[in-house]
Formats: structure tokens, sequence, C-alpha cells
């Protein structure tokens, strides 16, 4: 069964905004999917729509085969969620906020804390787990709202910006954990960002929203394929042949645009032929950046 299947998915407010249009999406199990785009593209309305919390204009979403519009609690069970605000008690230290919380989703009383302790030493806050959430840093709440959203043990994880706040070790550990958990206990990570370069690291699949429309999804190279194939090969030489197609980018630097890395060869083997001397050769790929910004510019295009 898939995880996470939206058909057709659409979501027009009060007022006529239309934050989702017409969105077709799967997930499978245990999958690192990104869901990338700007503020303001839909990706927490889409978020919404598939915990329950609104319901849809048109069309319809499932979680593991259940409809949240109409058993928002049974979706509640088997998810966690985790805002880029964590919204927890205060007045409660990190420990007892995380046993409520196991309470709360019927977690018996010793499991609970038994989960709470592990989660509290797998995210670094077990020398916390006594202070109350009032004293806690921004980062250490957002590791607390992860562990919150993880102490029931969910099928899915819904995360909004989940390192944000946190000092490079601290993401990197949130990082470890996140990919363990696809990896090796096959829950489903639907991951929101807007920072393309930070996702393209973590995730195993993306979908690239603009203006509420899914763009494009697919893997990197599956996207690279379909929207920007081929590279650019960077050369550092000291003797360019004029008759290659290139662009020169600085001192013995320059760079020209091949559609397969087979192309490598023989042009290294021209240079050569033509009494060059190179140093250094190496091509680079379209990035998950590069094929946002050429998706969104042809959208735009179309548009016109």
């Amino acid at each position: 069964m898939q995880a996470v299947v939206l058909q057709n998915l659409s979501k027009t407010y009060a007022g006529g905004k239309q934050a989702v249009k017409q969105m077709n999406l799967s997930l499978e199990r245990g999958e690192v999917f990104g869901f990338l785009g700007p503020n303001g593209a839909g990706k927490t309305t889409t978020v919404k729509l598939l915990n329950g919390m609104l319901t849809p204009s048109q069309g319809s979403c499932q979680v593991f085969g259940i409809d949240p519009a109409q058993e928002p609690e049974k979706v509640h069970a088997l998810s966690g969620v985790v805002t880029e605000h964590a919204q927890m008690y205060d007045n409660l230290t990190g420990f007892q906020n995380l046993t409520f919380y196991a309470s709360i989703f019927g977690v018996p009383a010793s499991e609970g804390e038994k989960r709470a302790n592990s989660l509290l030493d797998q995210l670094g806050l077990s020398e916390a787990k006594d202070r109350k959430l009032a004293a806690y840093s921004t980062g250490m709440r957002q590791r607390l709202s992860l562990a919150r959203a993880l102490i029931h043990r969910p099928k899915v994880l819904f995360l909004d910006e989940p390192t944000s706040g946190l000092d490079p070790e601290s993401a990197q550990n949130v990082n470890q954990m996140i990919q363990s958990l696809a990896r090796e206990e096959g829950i489903t990570i639907f991951l929101c960002t807007h920072q393309l370069r930070y996702a393209q690291e973590i995730c195993t699949r993306y979908g690239l929203i603009e203006q509420g429309r899914l763009l494009d999804s697919g893997t990197l190279e599956e996207l690279r394929t379909k929207v920007l194939s081929g590279a650019t090969l960077h050369i550092r030489t000291d003797k360019m042949p004029k008759d290659l197609p290139f662009r020169k980018i600085g001192e013995q630097q320059f760079e020209m645009d091949i559609h397969s890395e087979n192309e490598i060869p023989g042009i290294v083997r021209r240079i050569v032929e033509a009494d060059g001397n190179i140093y250094t050769v190496s091509a680079e790929r379209p990035s998950l950046e590069d094929i946002y910004f050429a998706l969104t510019t042809k959208g735009k295009e179309e548009q016109q």
C-alpha cells in the first residue's frame, strides 16, 4: 500500500485564493520526500489537508489508505507532525512533555517513559530532560518537537523546516536520524522546505511546487533527464582550441555545455593535440536548484 496519495487535490479558501491546484502525487513507504517551494507555495496547506485539518475543495487524499477528511483521528494515530514553530507545554519538563503526549496516543506509561528517554538520548537532550520547556532554546525546542512527533512510532512523519534554528552539529544529528528512520524503520518522511540545497542532500525524491501547482516530481536523476539533461564542463588549461564552443570564465579557466560525459575524452584529446596543458577537468551536473528555476521559468513562459 502506498503511504501517501493525492488525487486532483485542490483547496480554495474563502475569498477565492486557490492554495492547492489539482495536485497528483504518490509516496511509497520509507521514502524521504522533499516537498519544495517558496513560502506561500501551498506546502503547509497540503500538509493540513493530509492531516484532516482542512477539507479539500476538490479531489481527495489518503494516508495509508485512510481519507483524513473522513477519518482524521485514524490519520493522527499513524502520523507525526513537526512544524517550524514547536508548540508544547512550557510549564512541563522535556520528559514530562513526551510522556504526556505518549499517554494521549495510548502508549502505556512504562513504555512511554522508555521511549521518551530513548528519544531524548538520540537527540542530545538527556541532560535537559528535567528542565521546564520554558528554559529550552529554540533549537532544543525544535529537537523536542521531533521527539514528540516520534513518541507513538508513526508510519509517516510530516516535517516543516526540521533543522530551522539548529546549530550545525544538531542539524547533522537530526538529518542522520531522519534518514535512519526511513531506511531502517520504513517511516515515510514528507519534508517541506524552501532550502533546495539542503533537500538535495537528504531526500530520495522530490516534488517541486509553485503557487499551488506541482511543477514536477521524481528522483534527482529523473528530474535531470526530464528537465535539464547534460552537464557543464569546467576545464583549466593554458591553451583552448578556438574551434571548441567554450566560454572563458577566468585566467586559464573555461566552461562549455555538454550533452553527455562521453564527450569529455574527445574534448581533452583535442586540447592535448593543440599542445595545451590540462590542469583540472570537472563536470557539473544540474542541481535541484537549477531544475527548479528551469521549471518555474518554463511555467511563466507557458502562462504568457
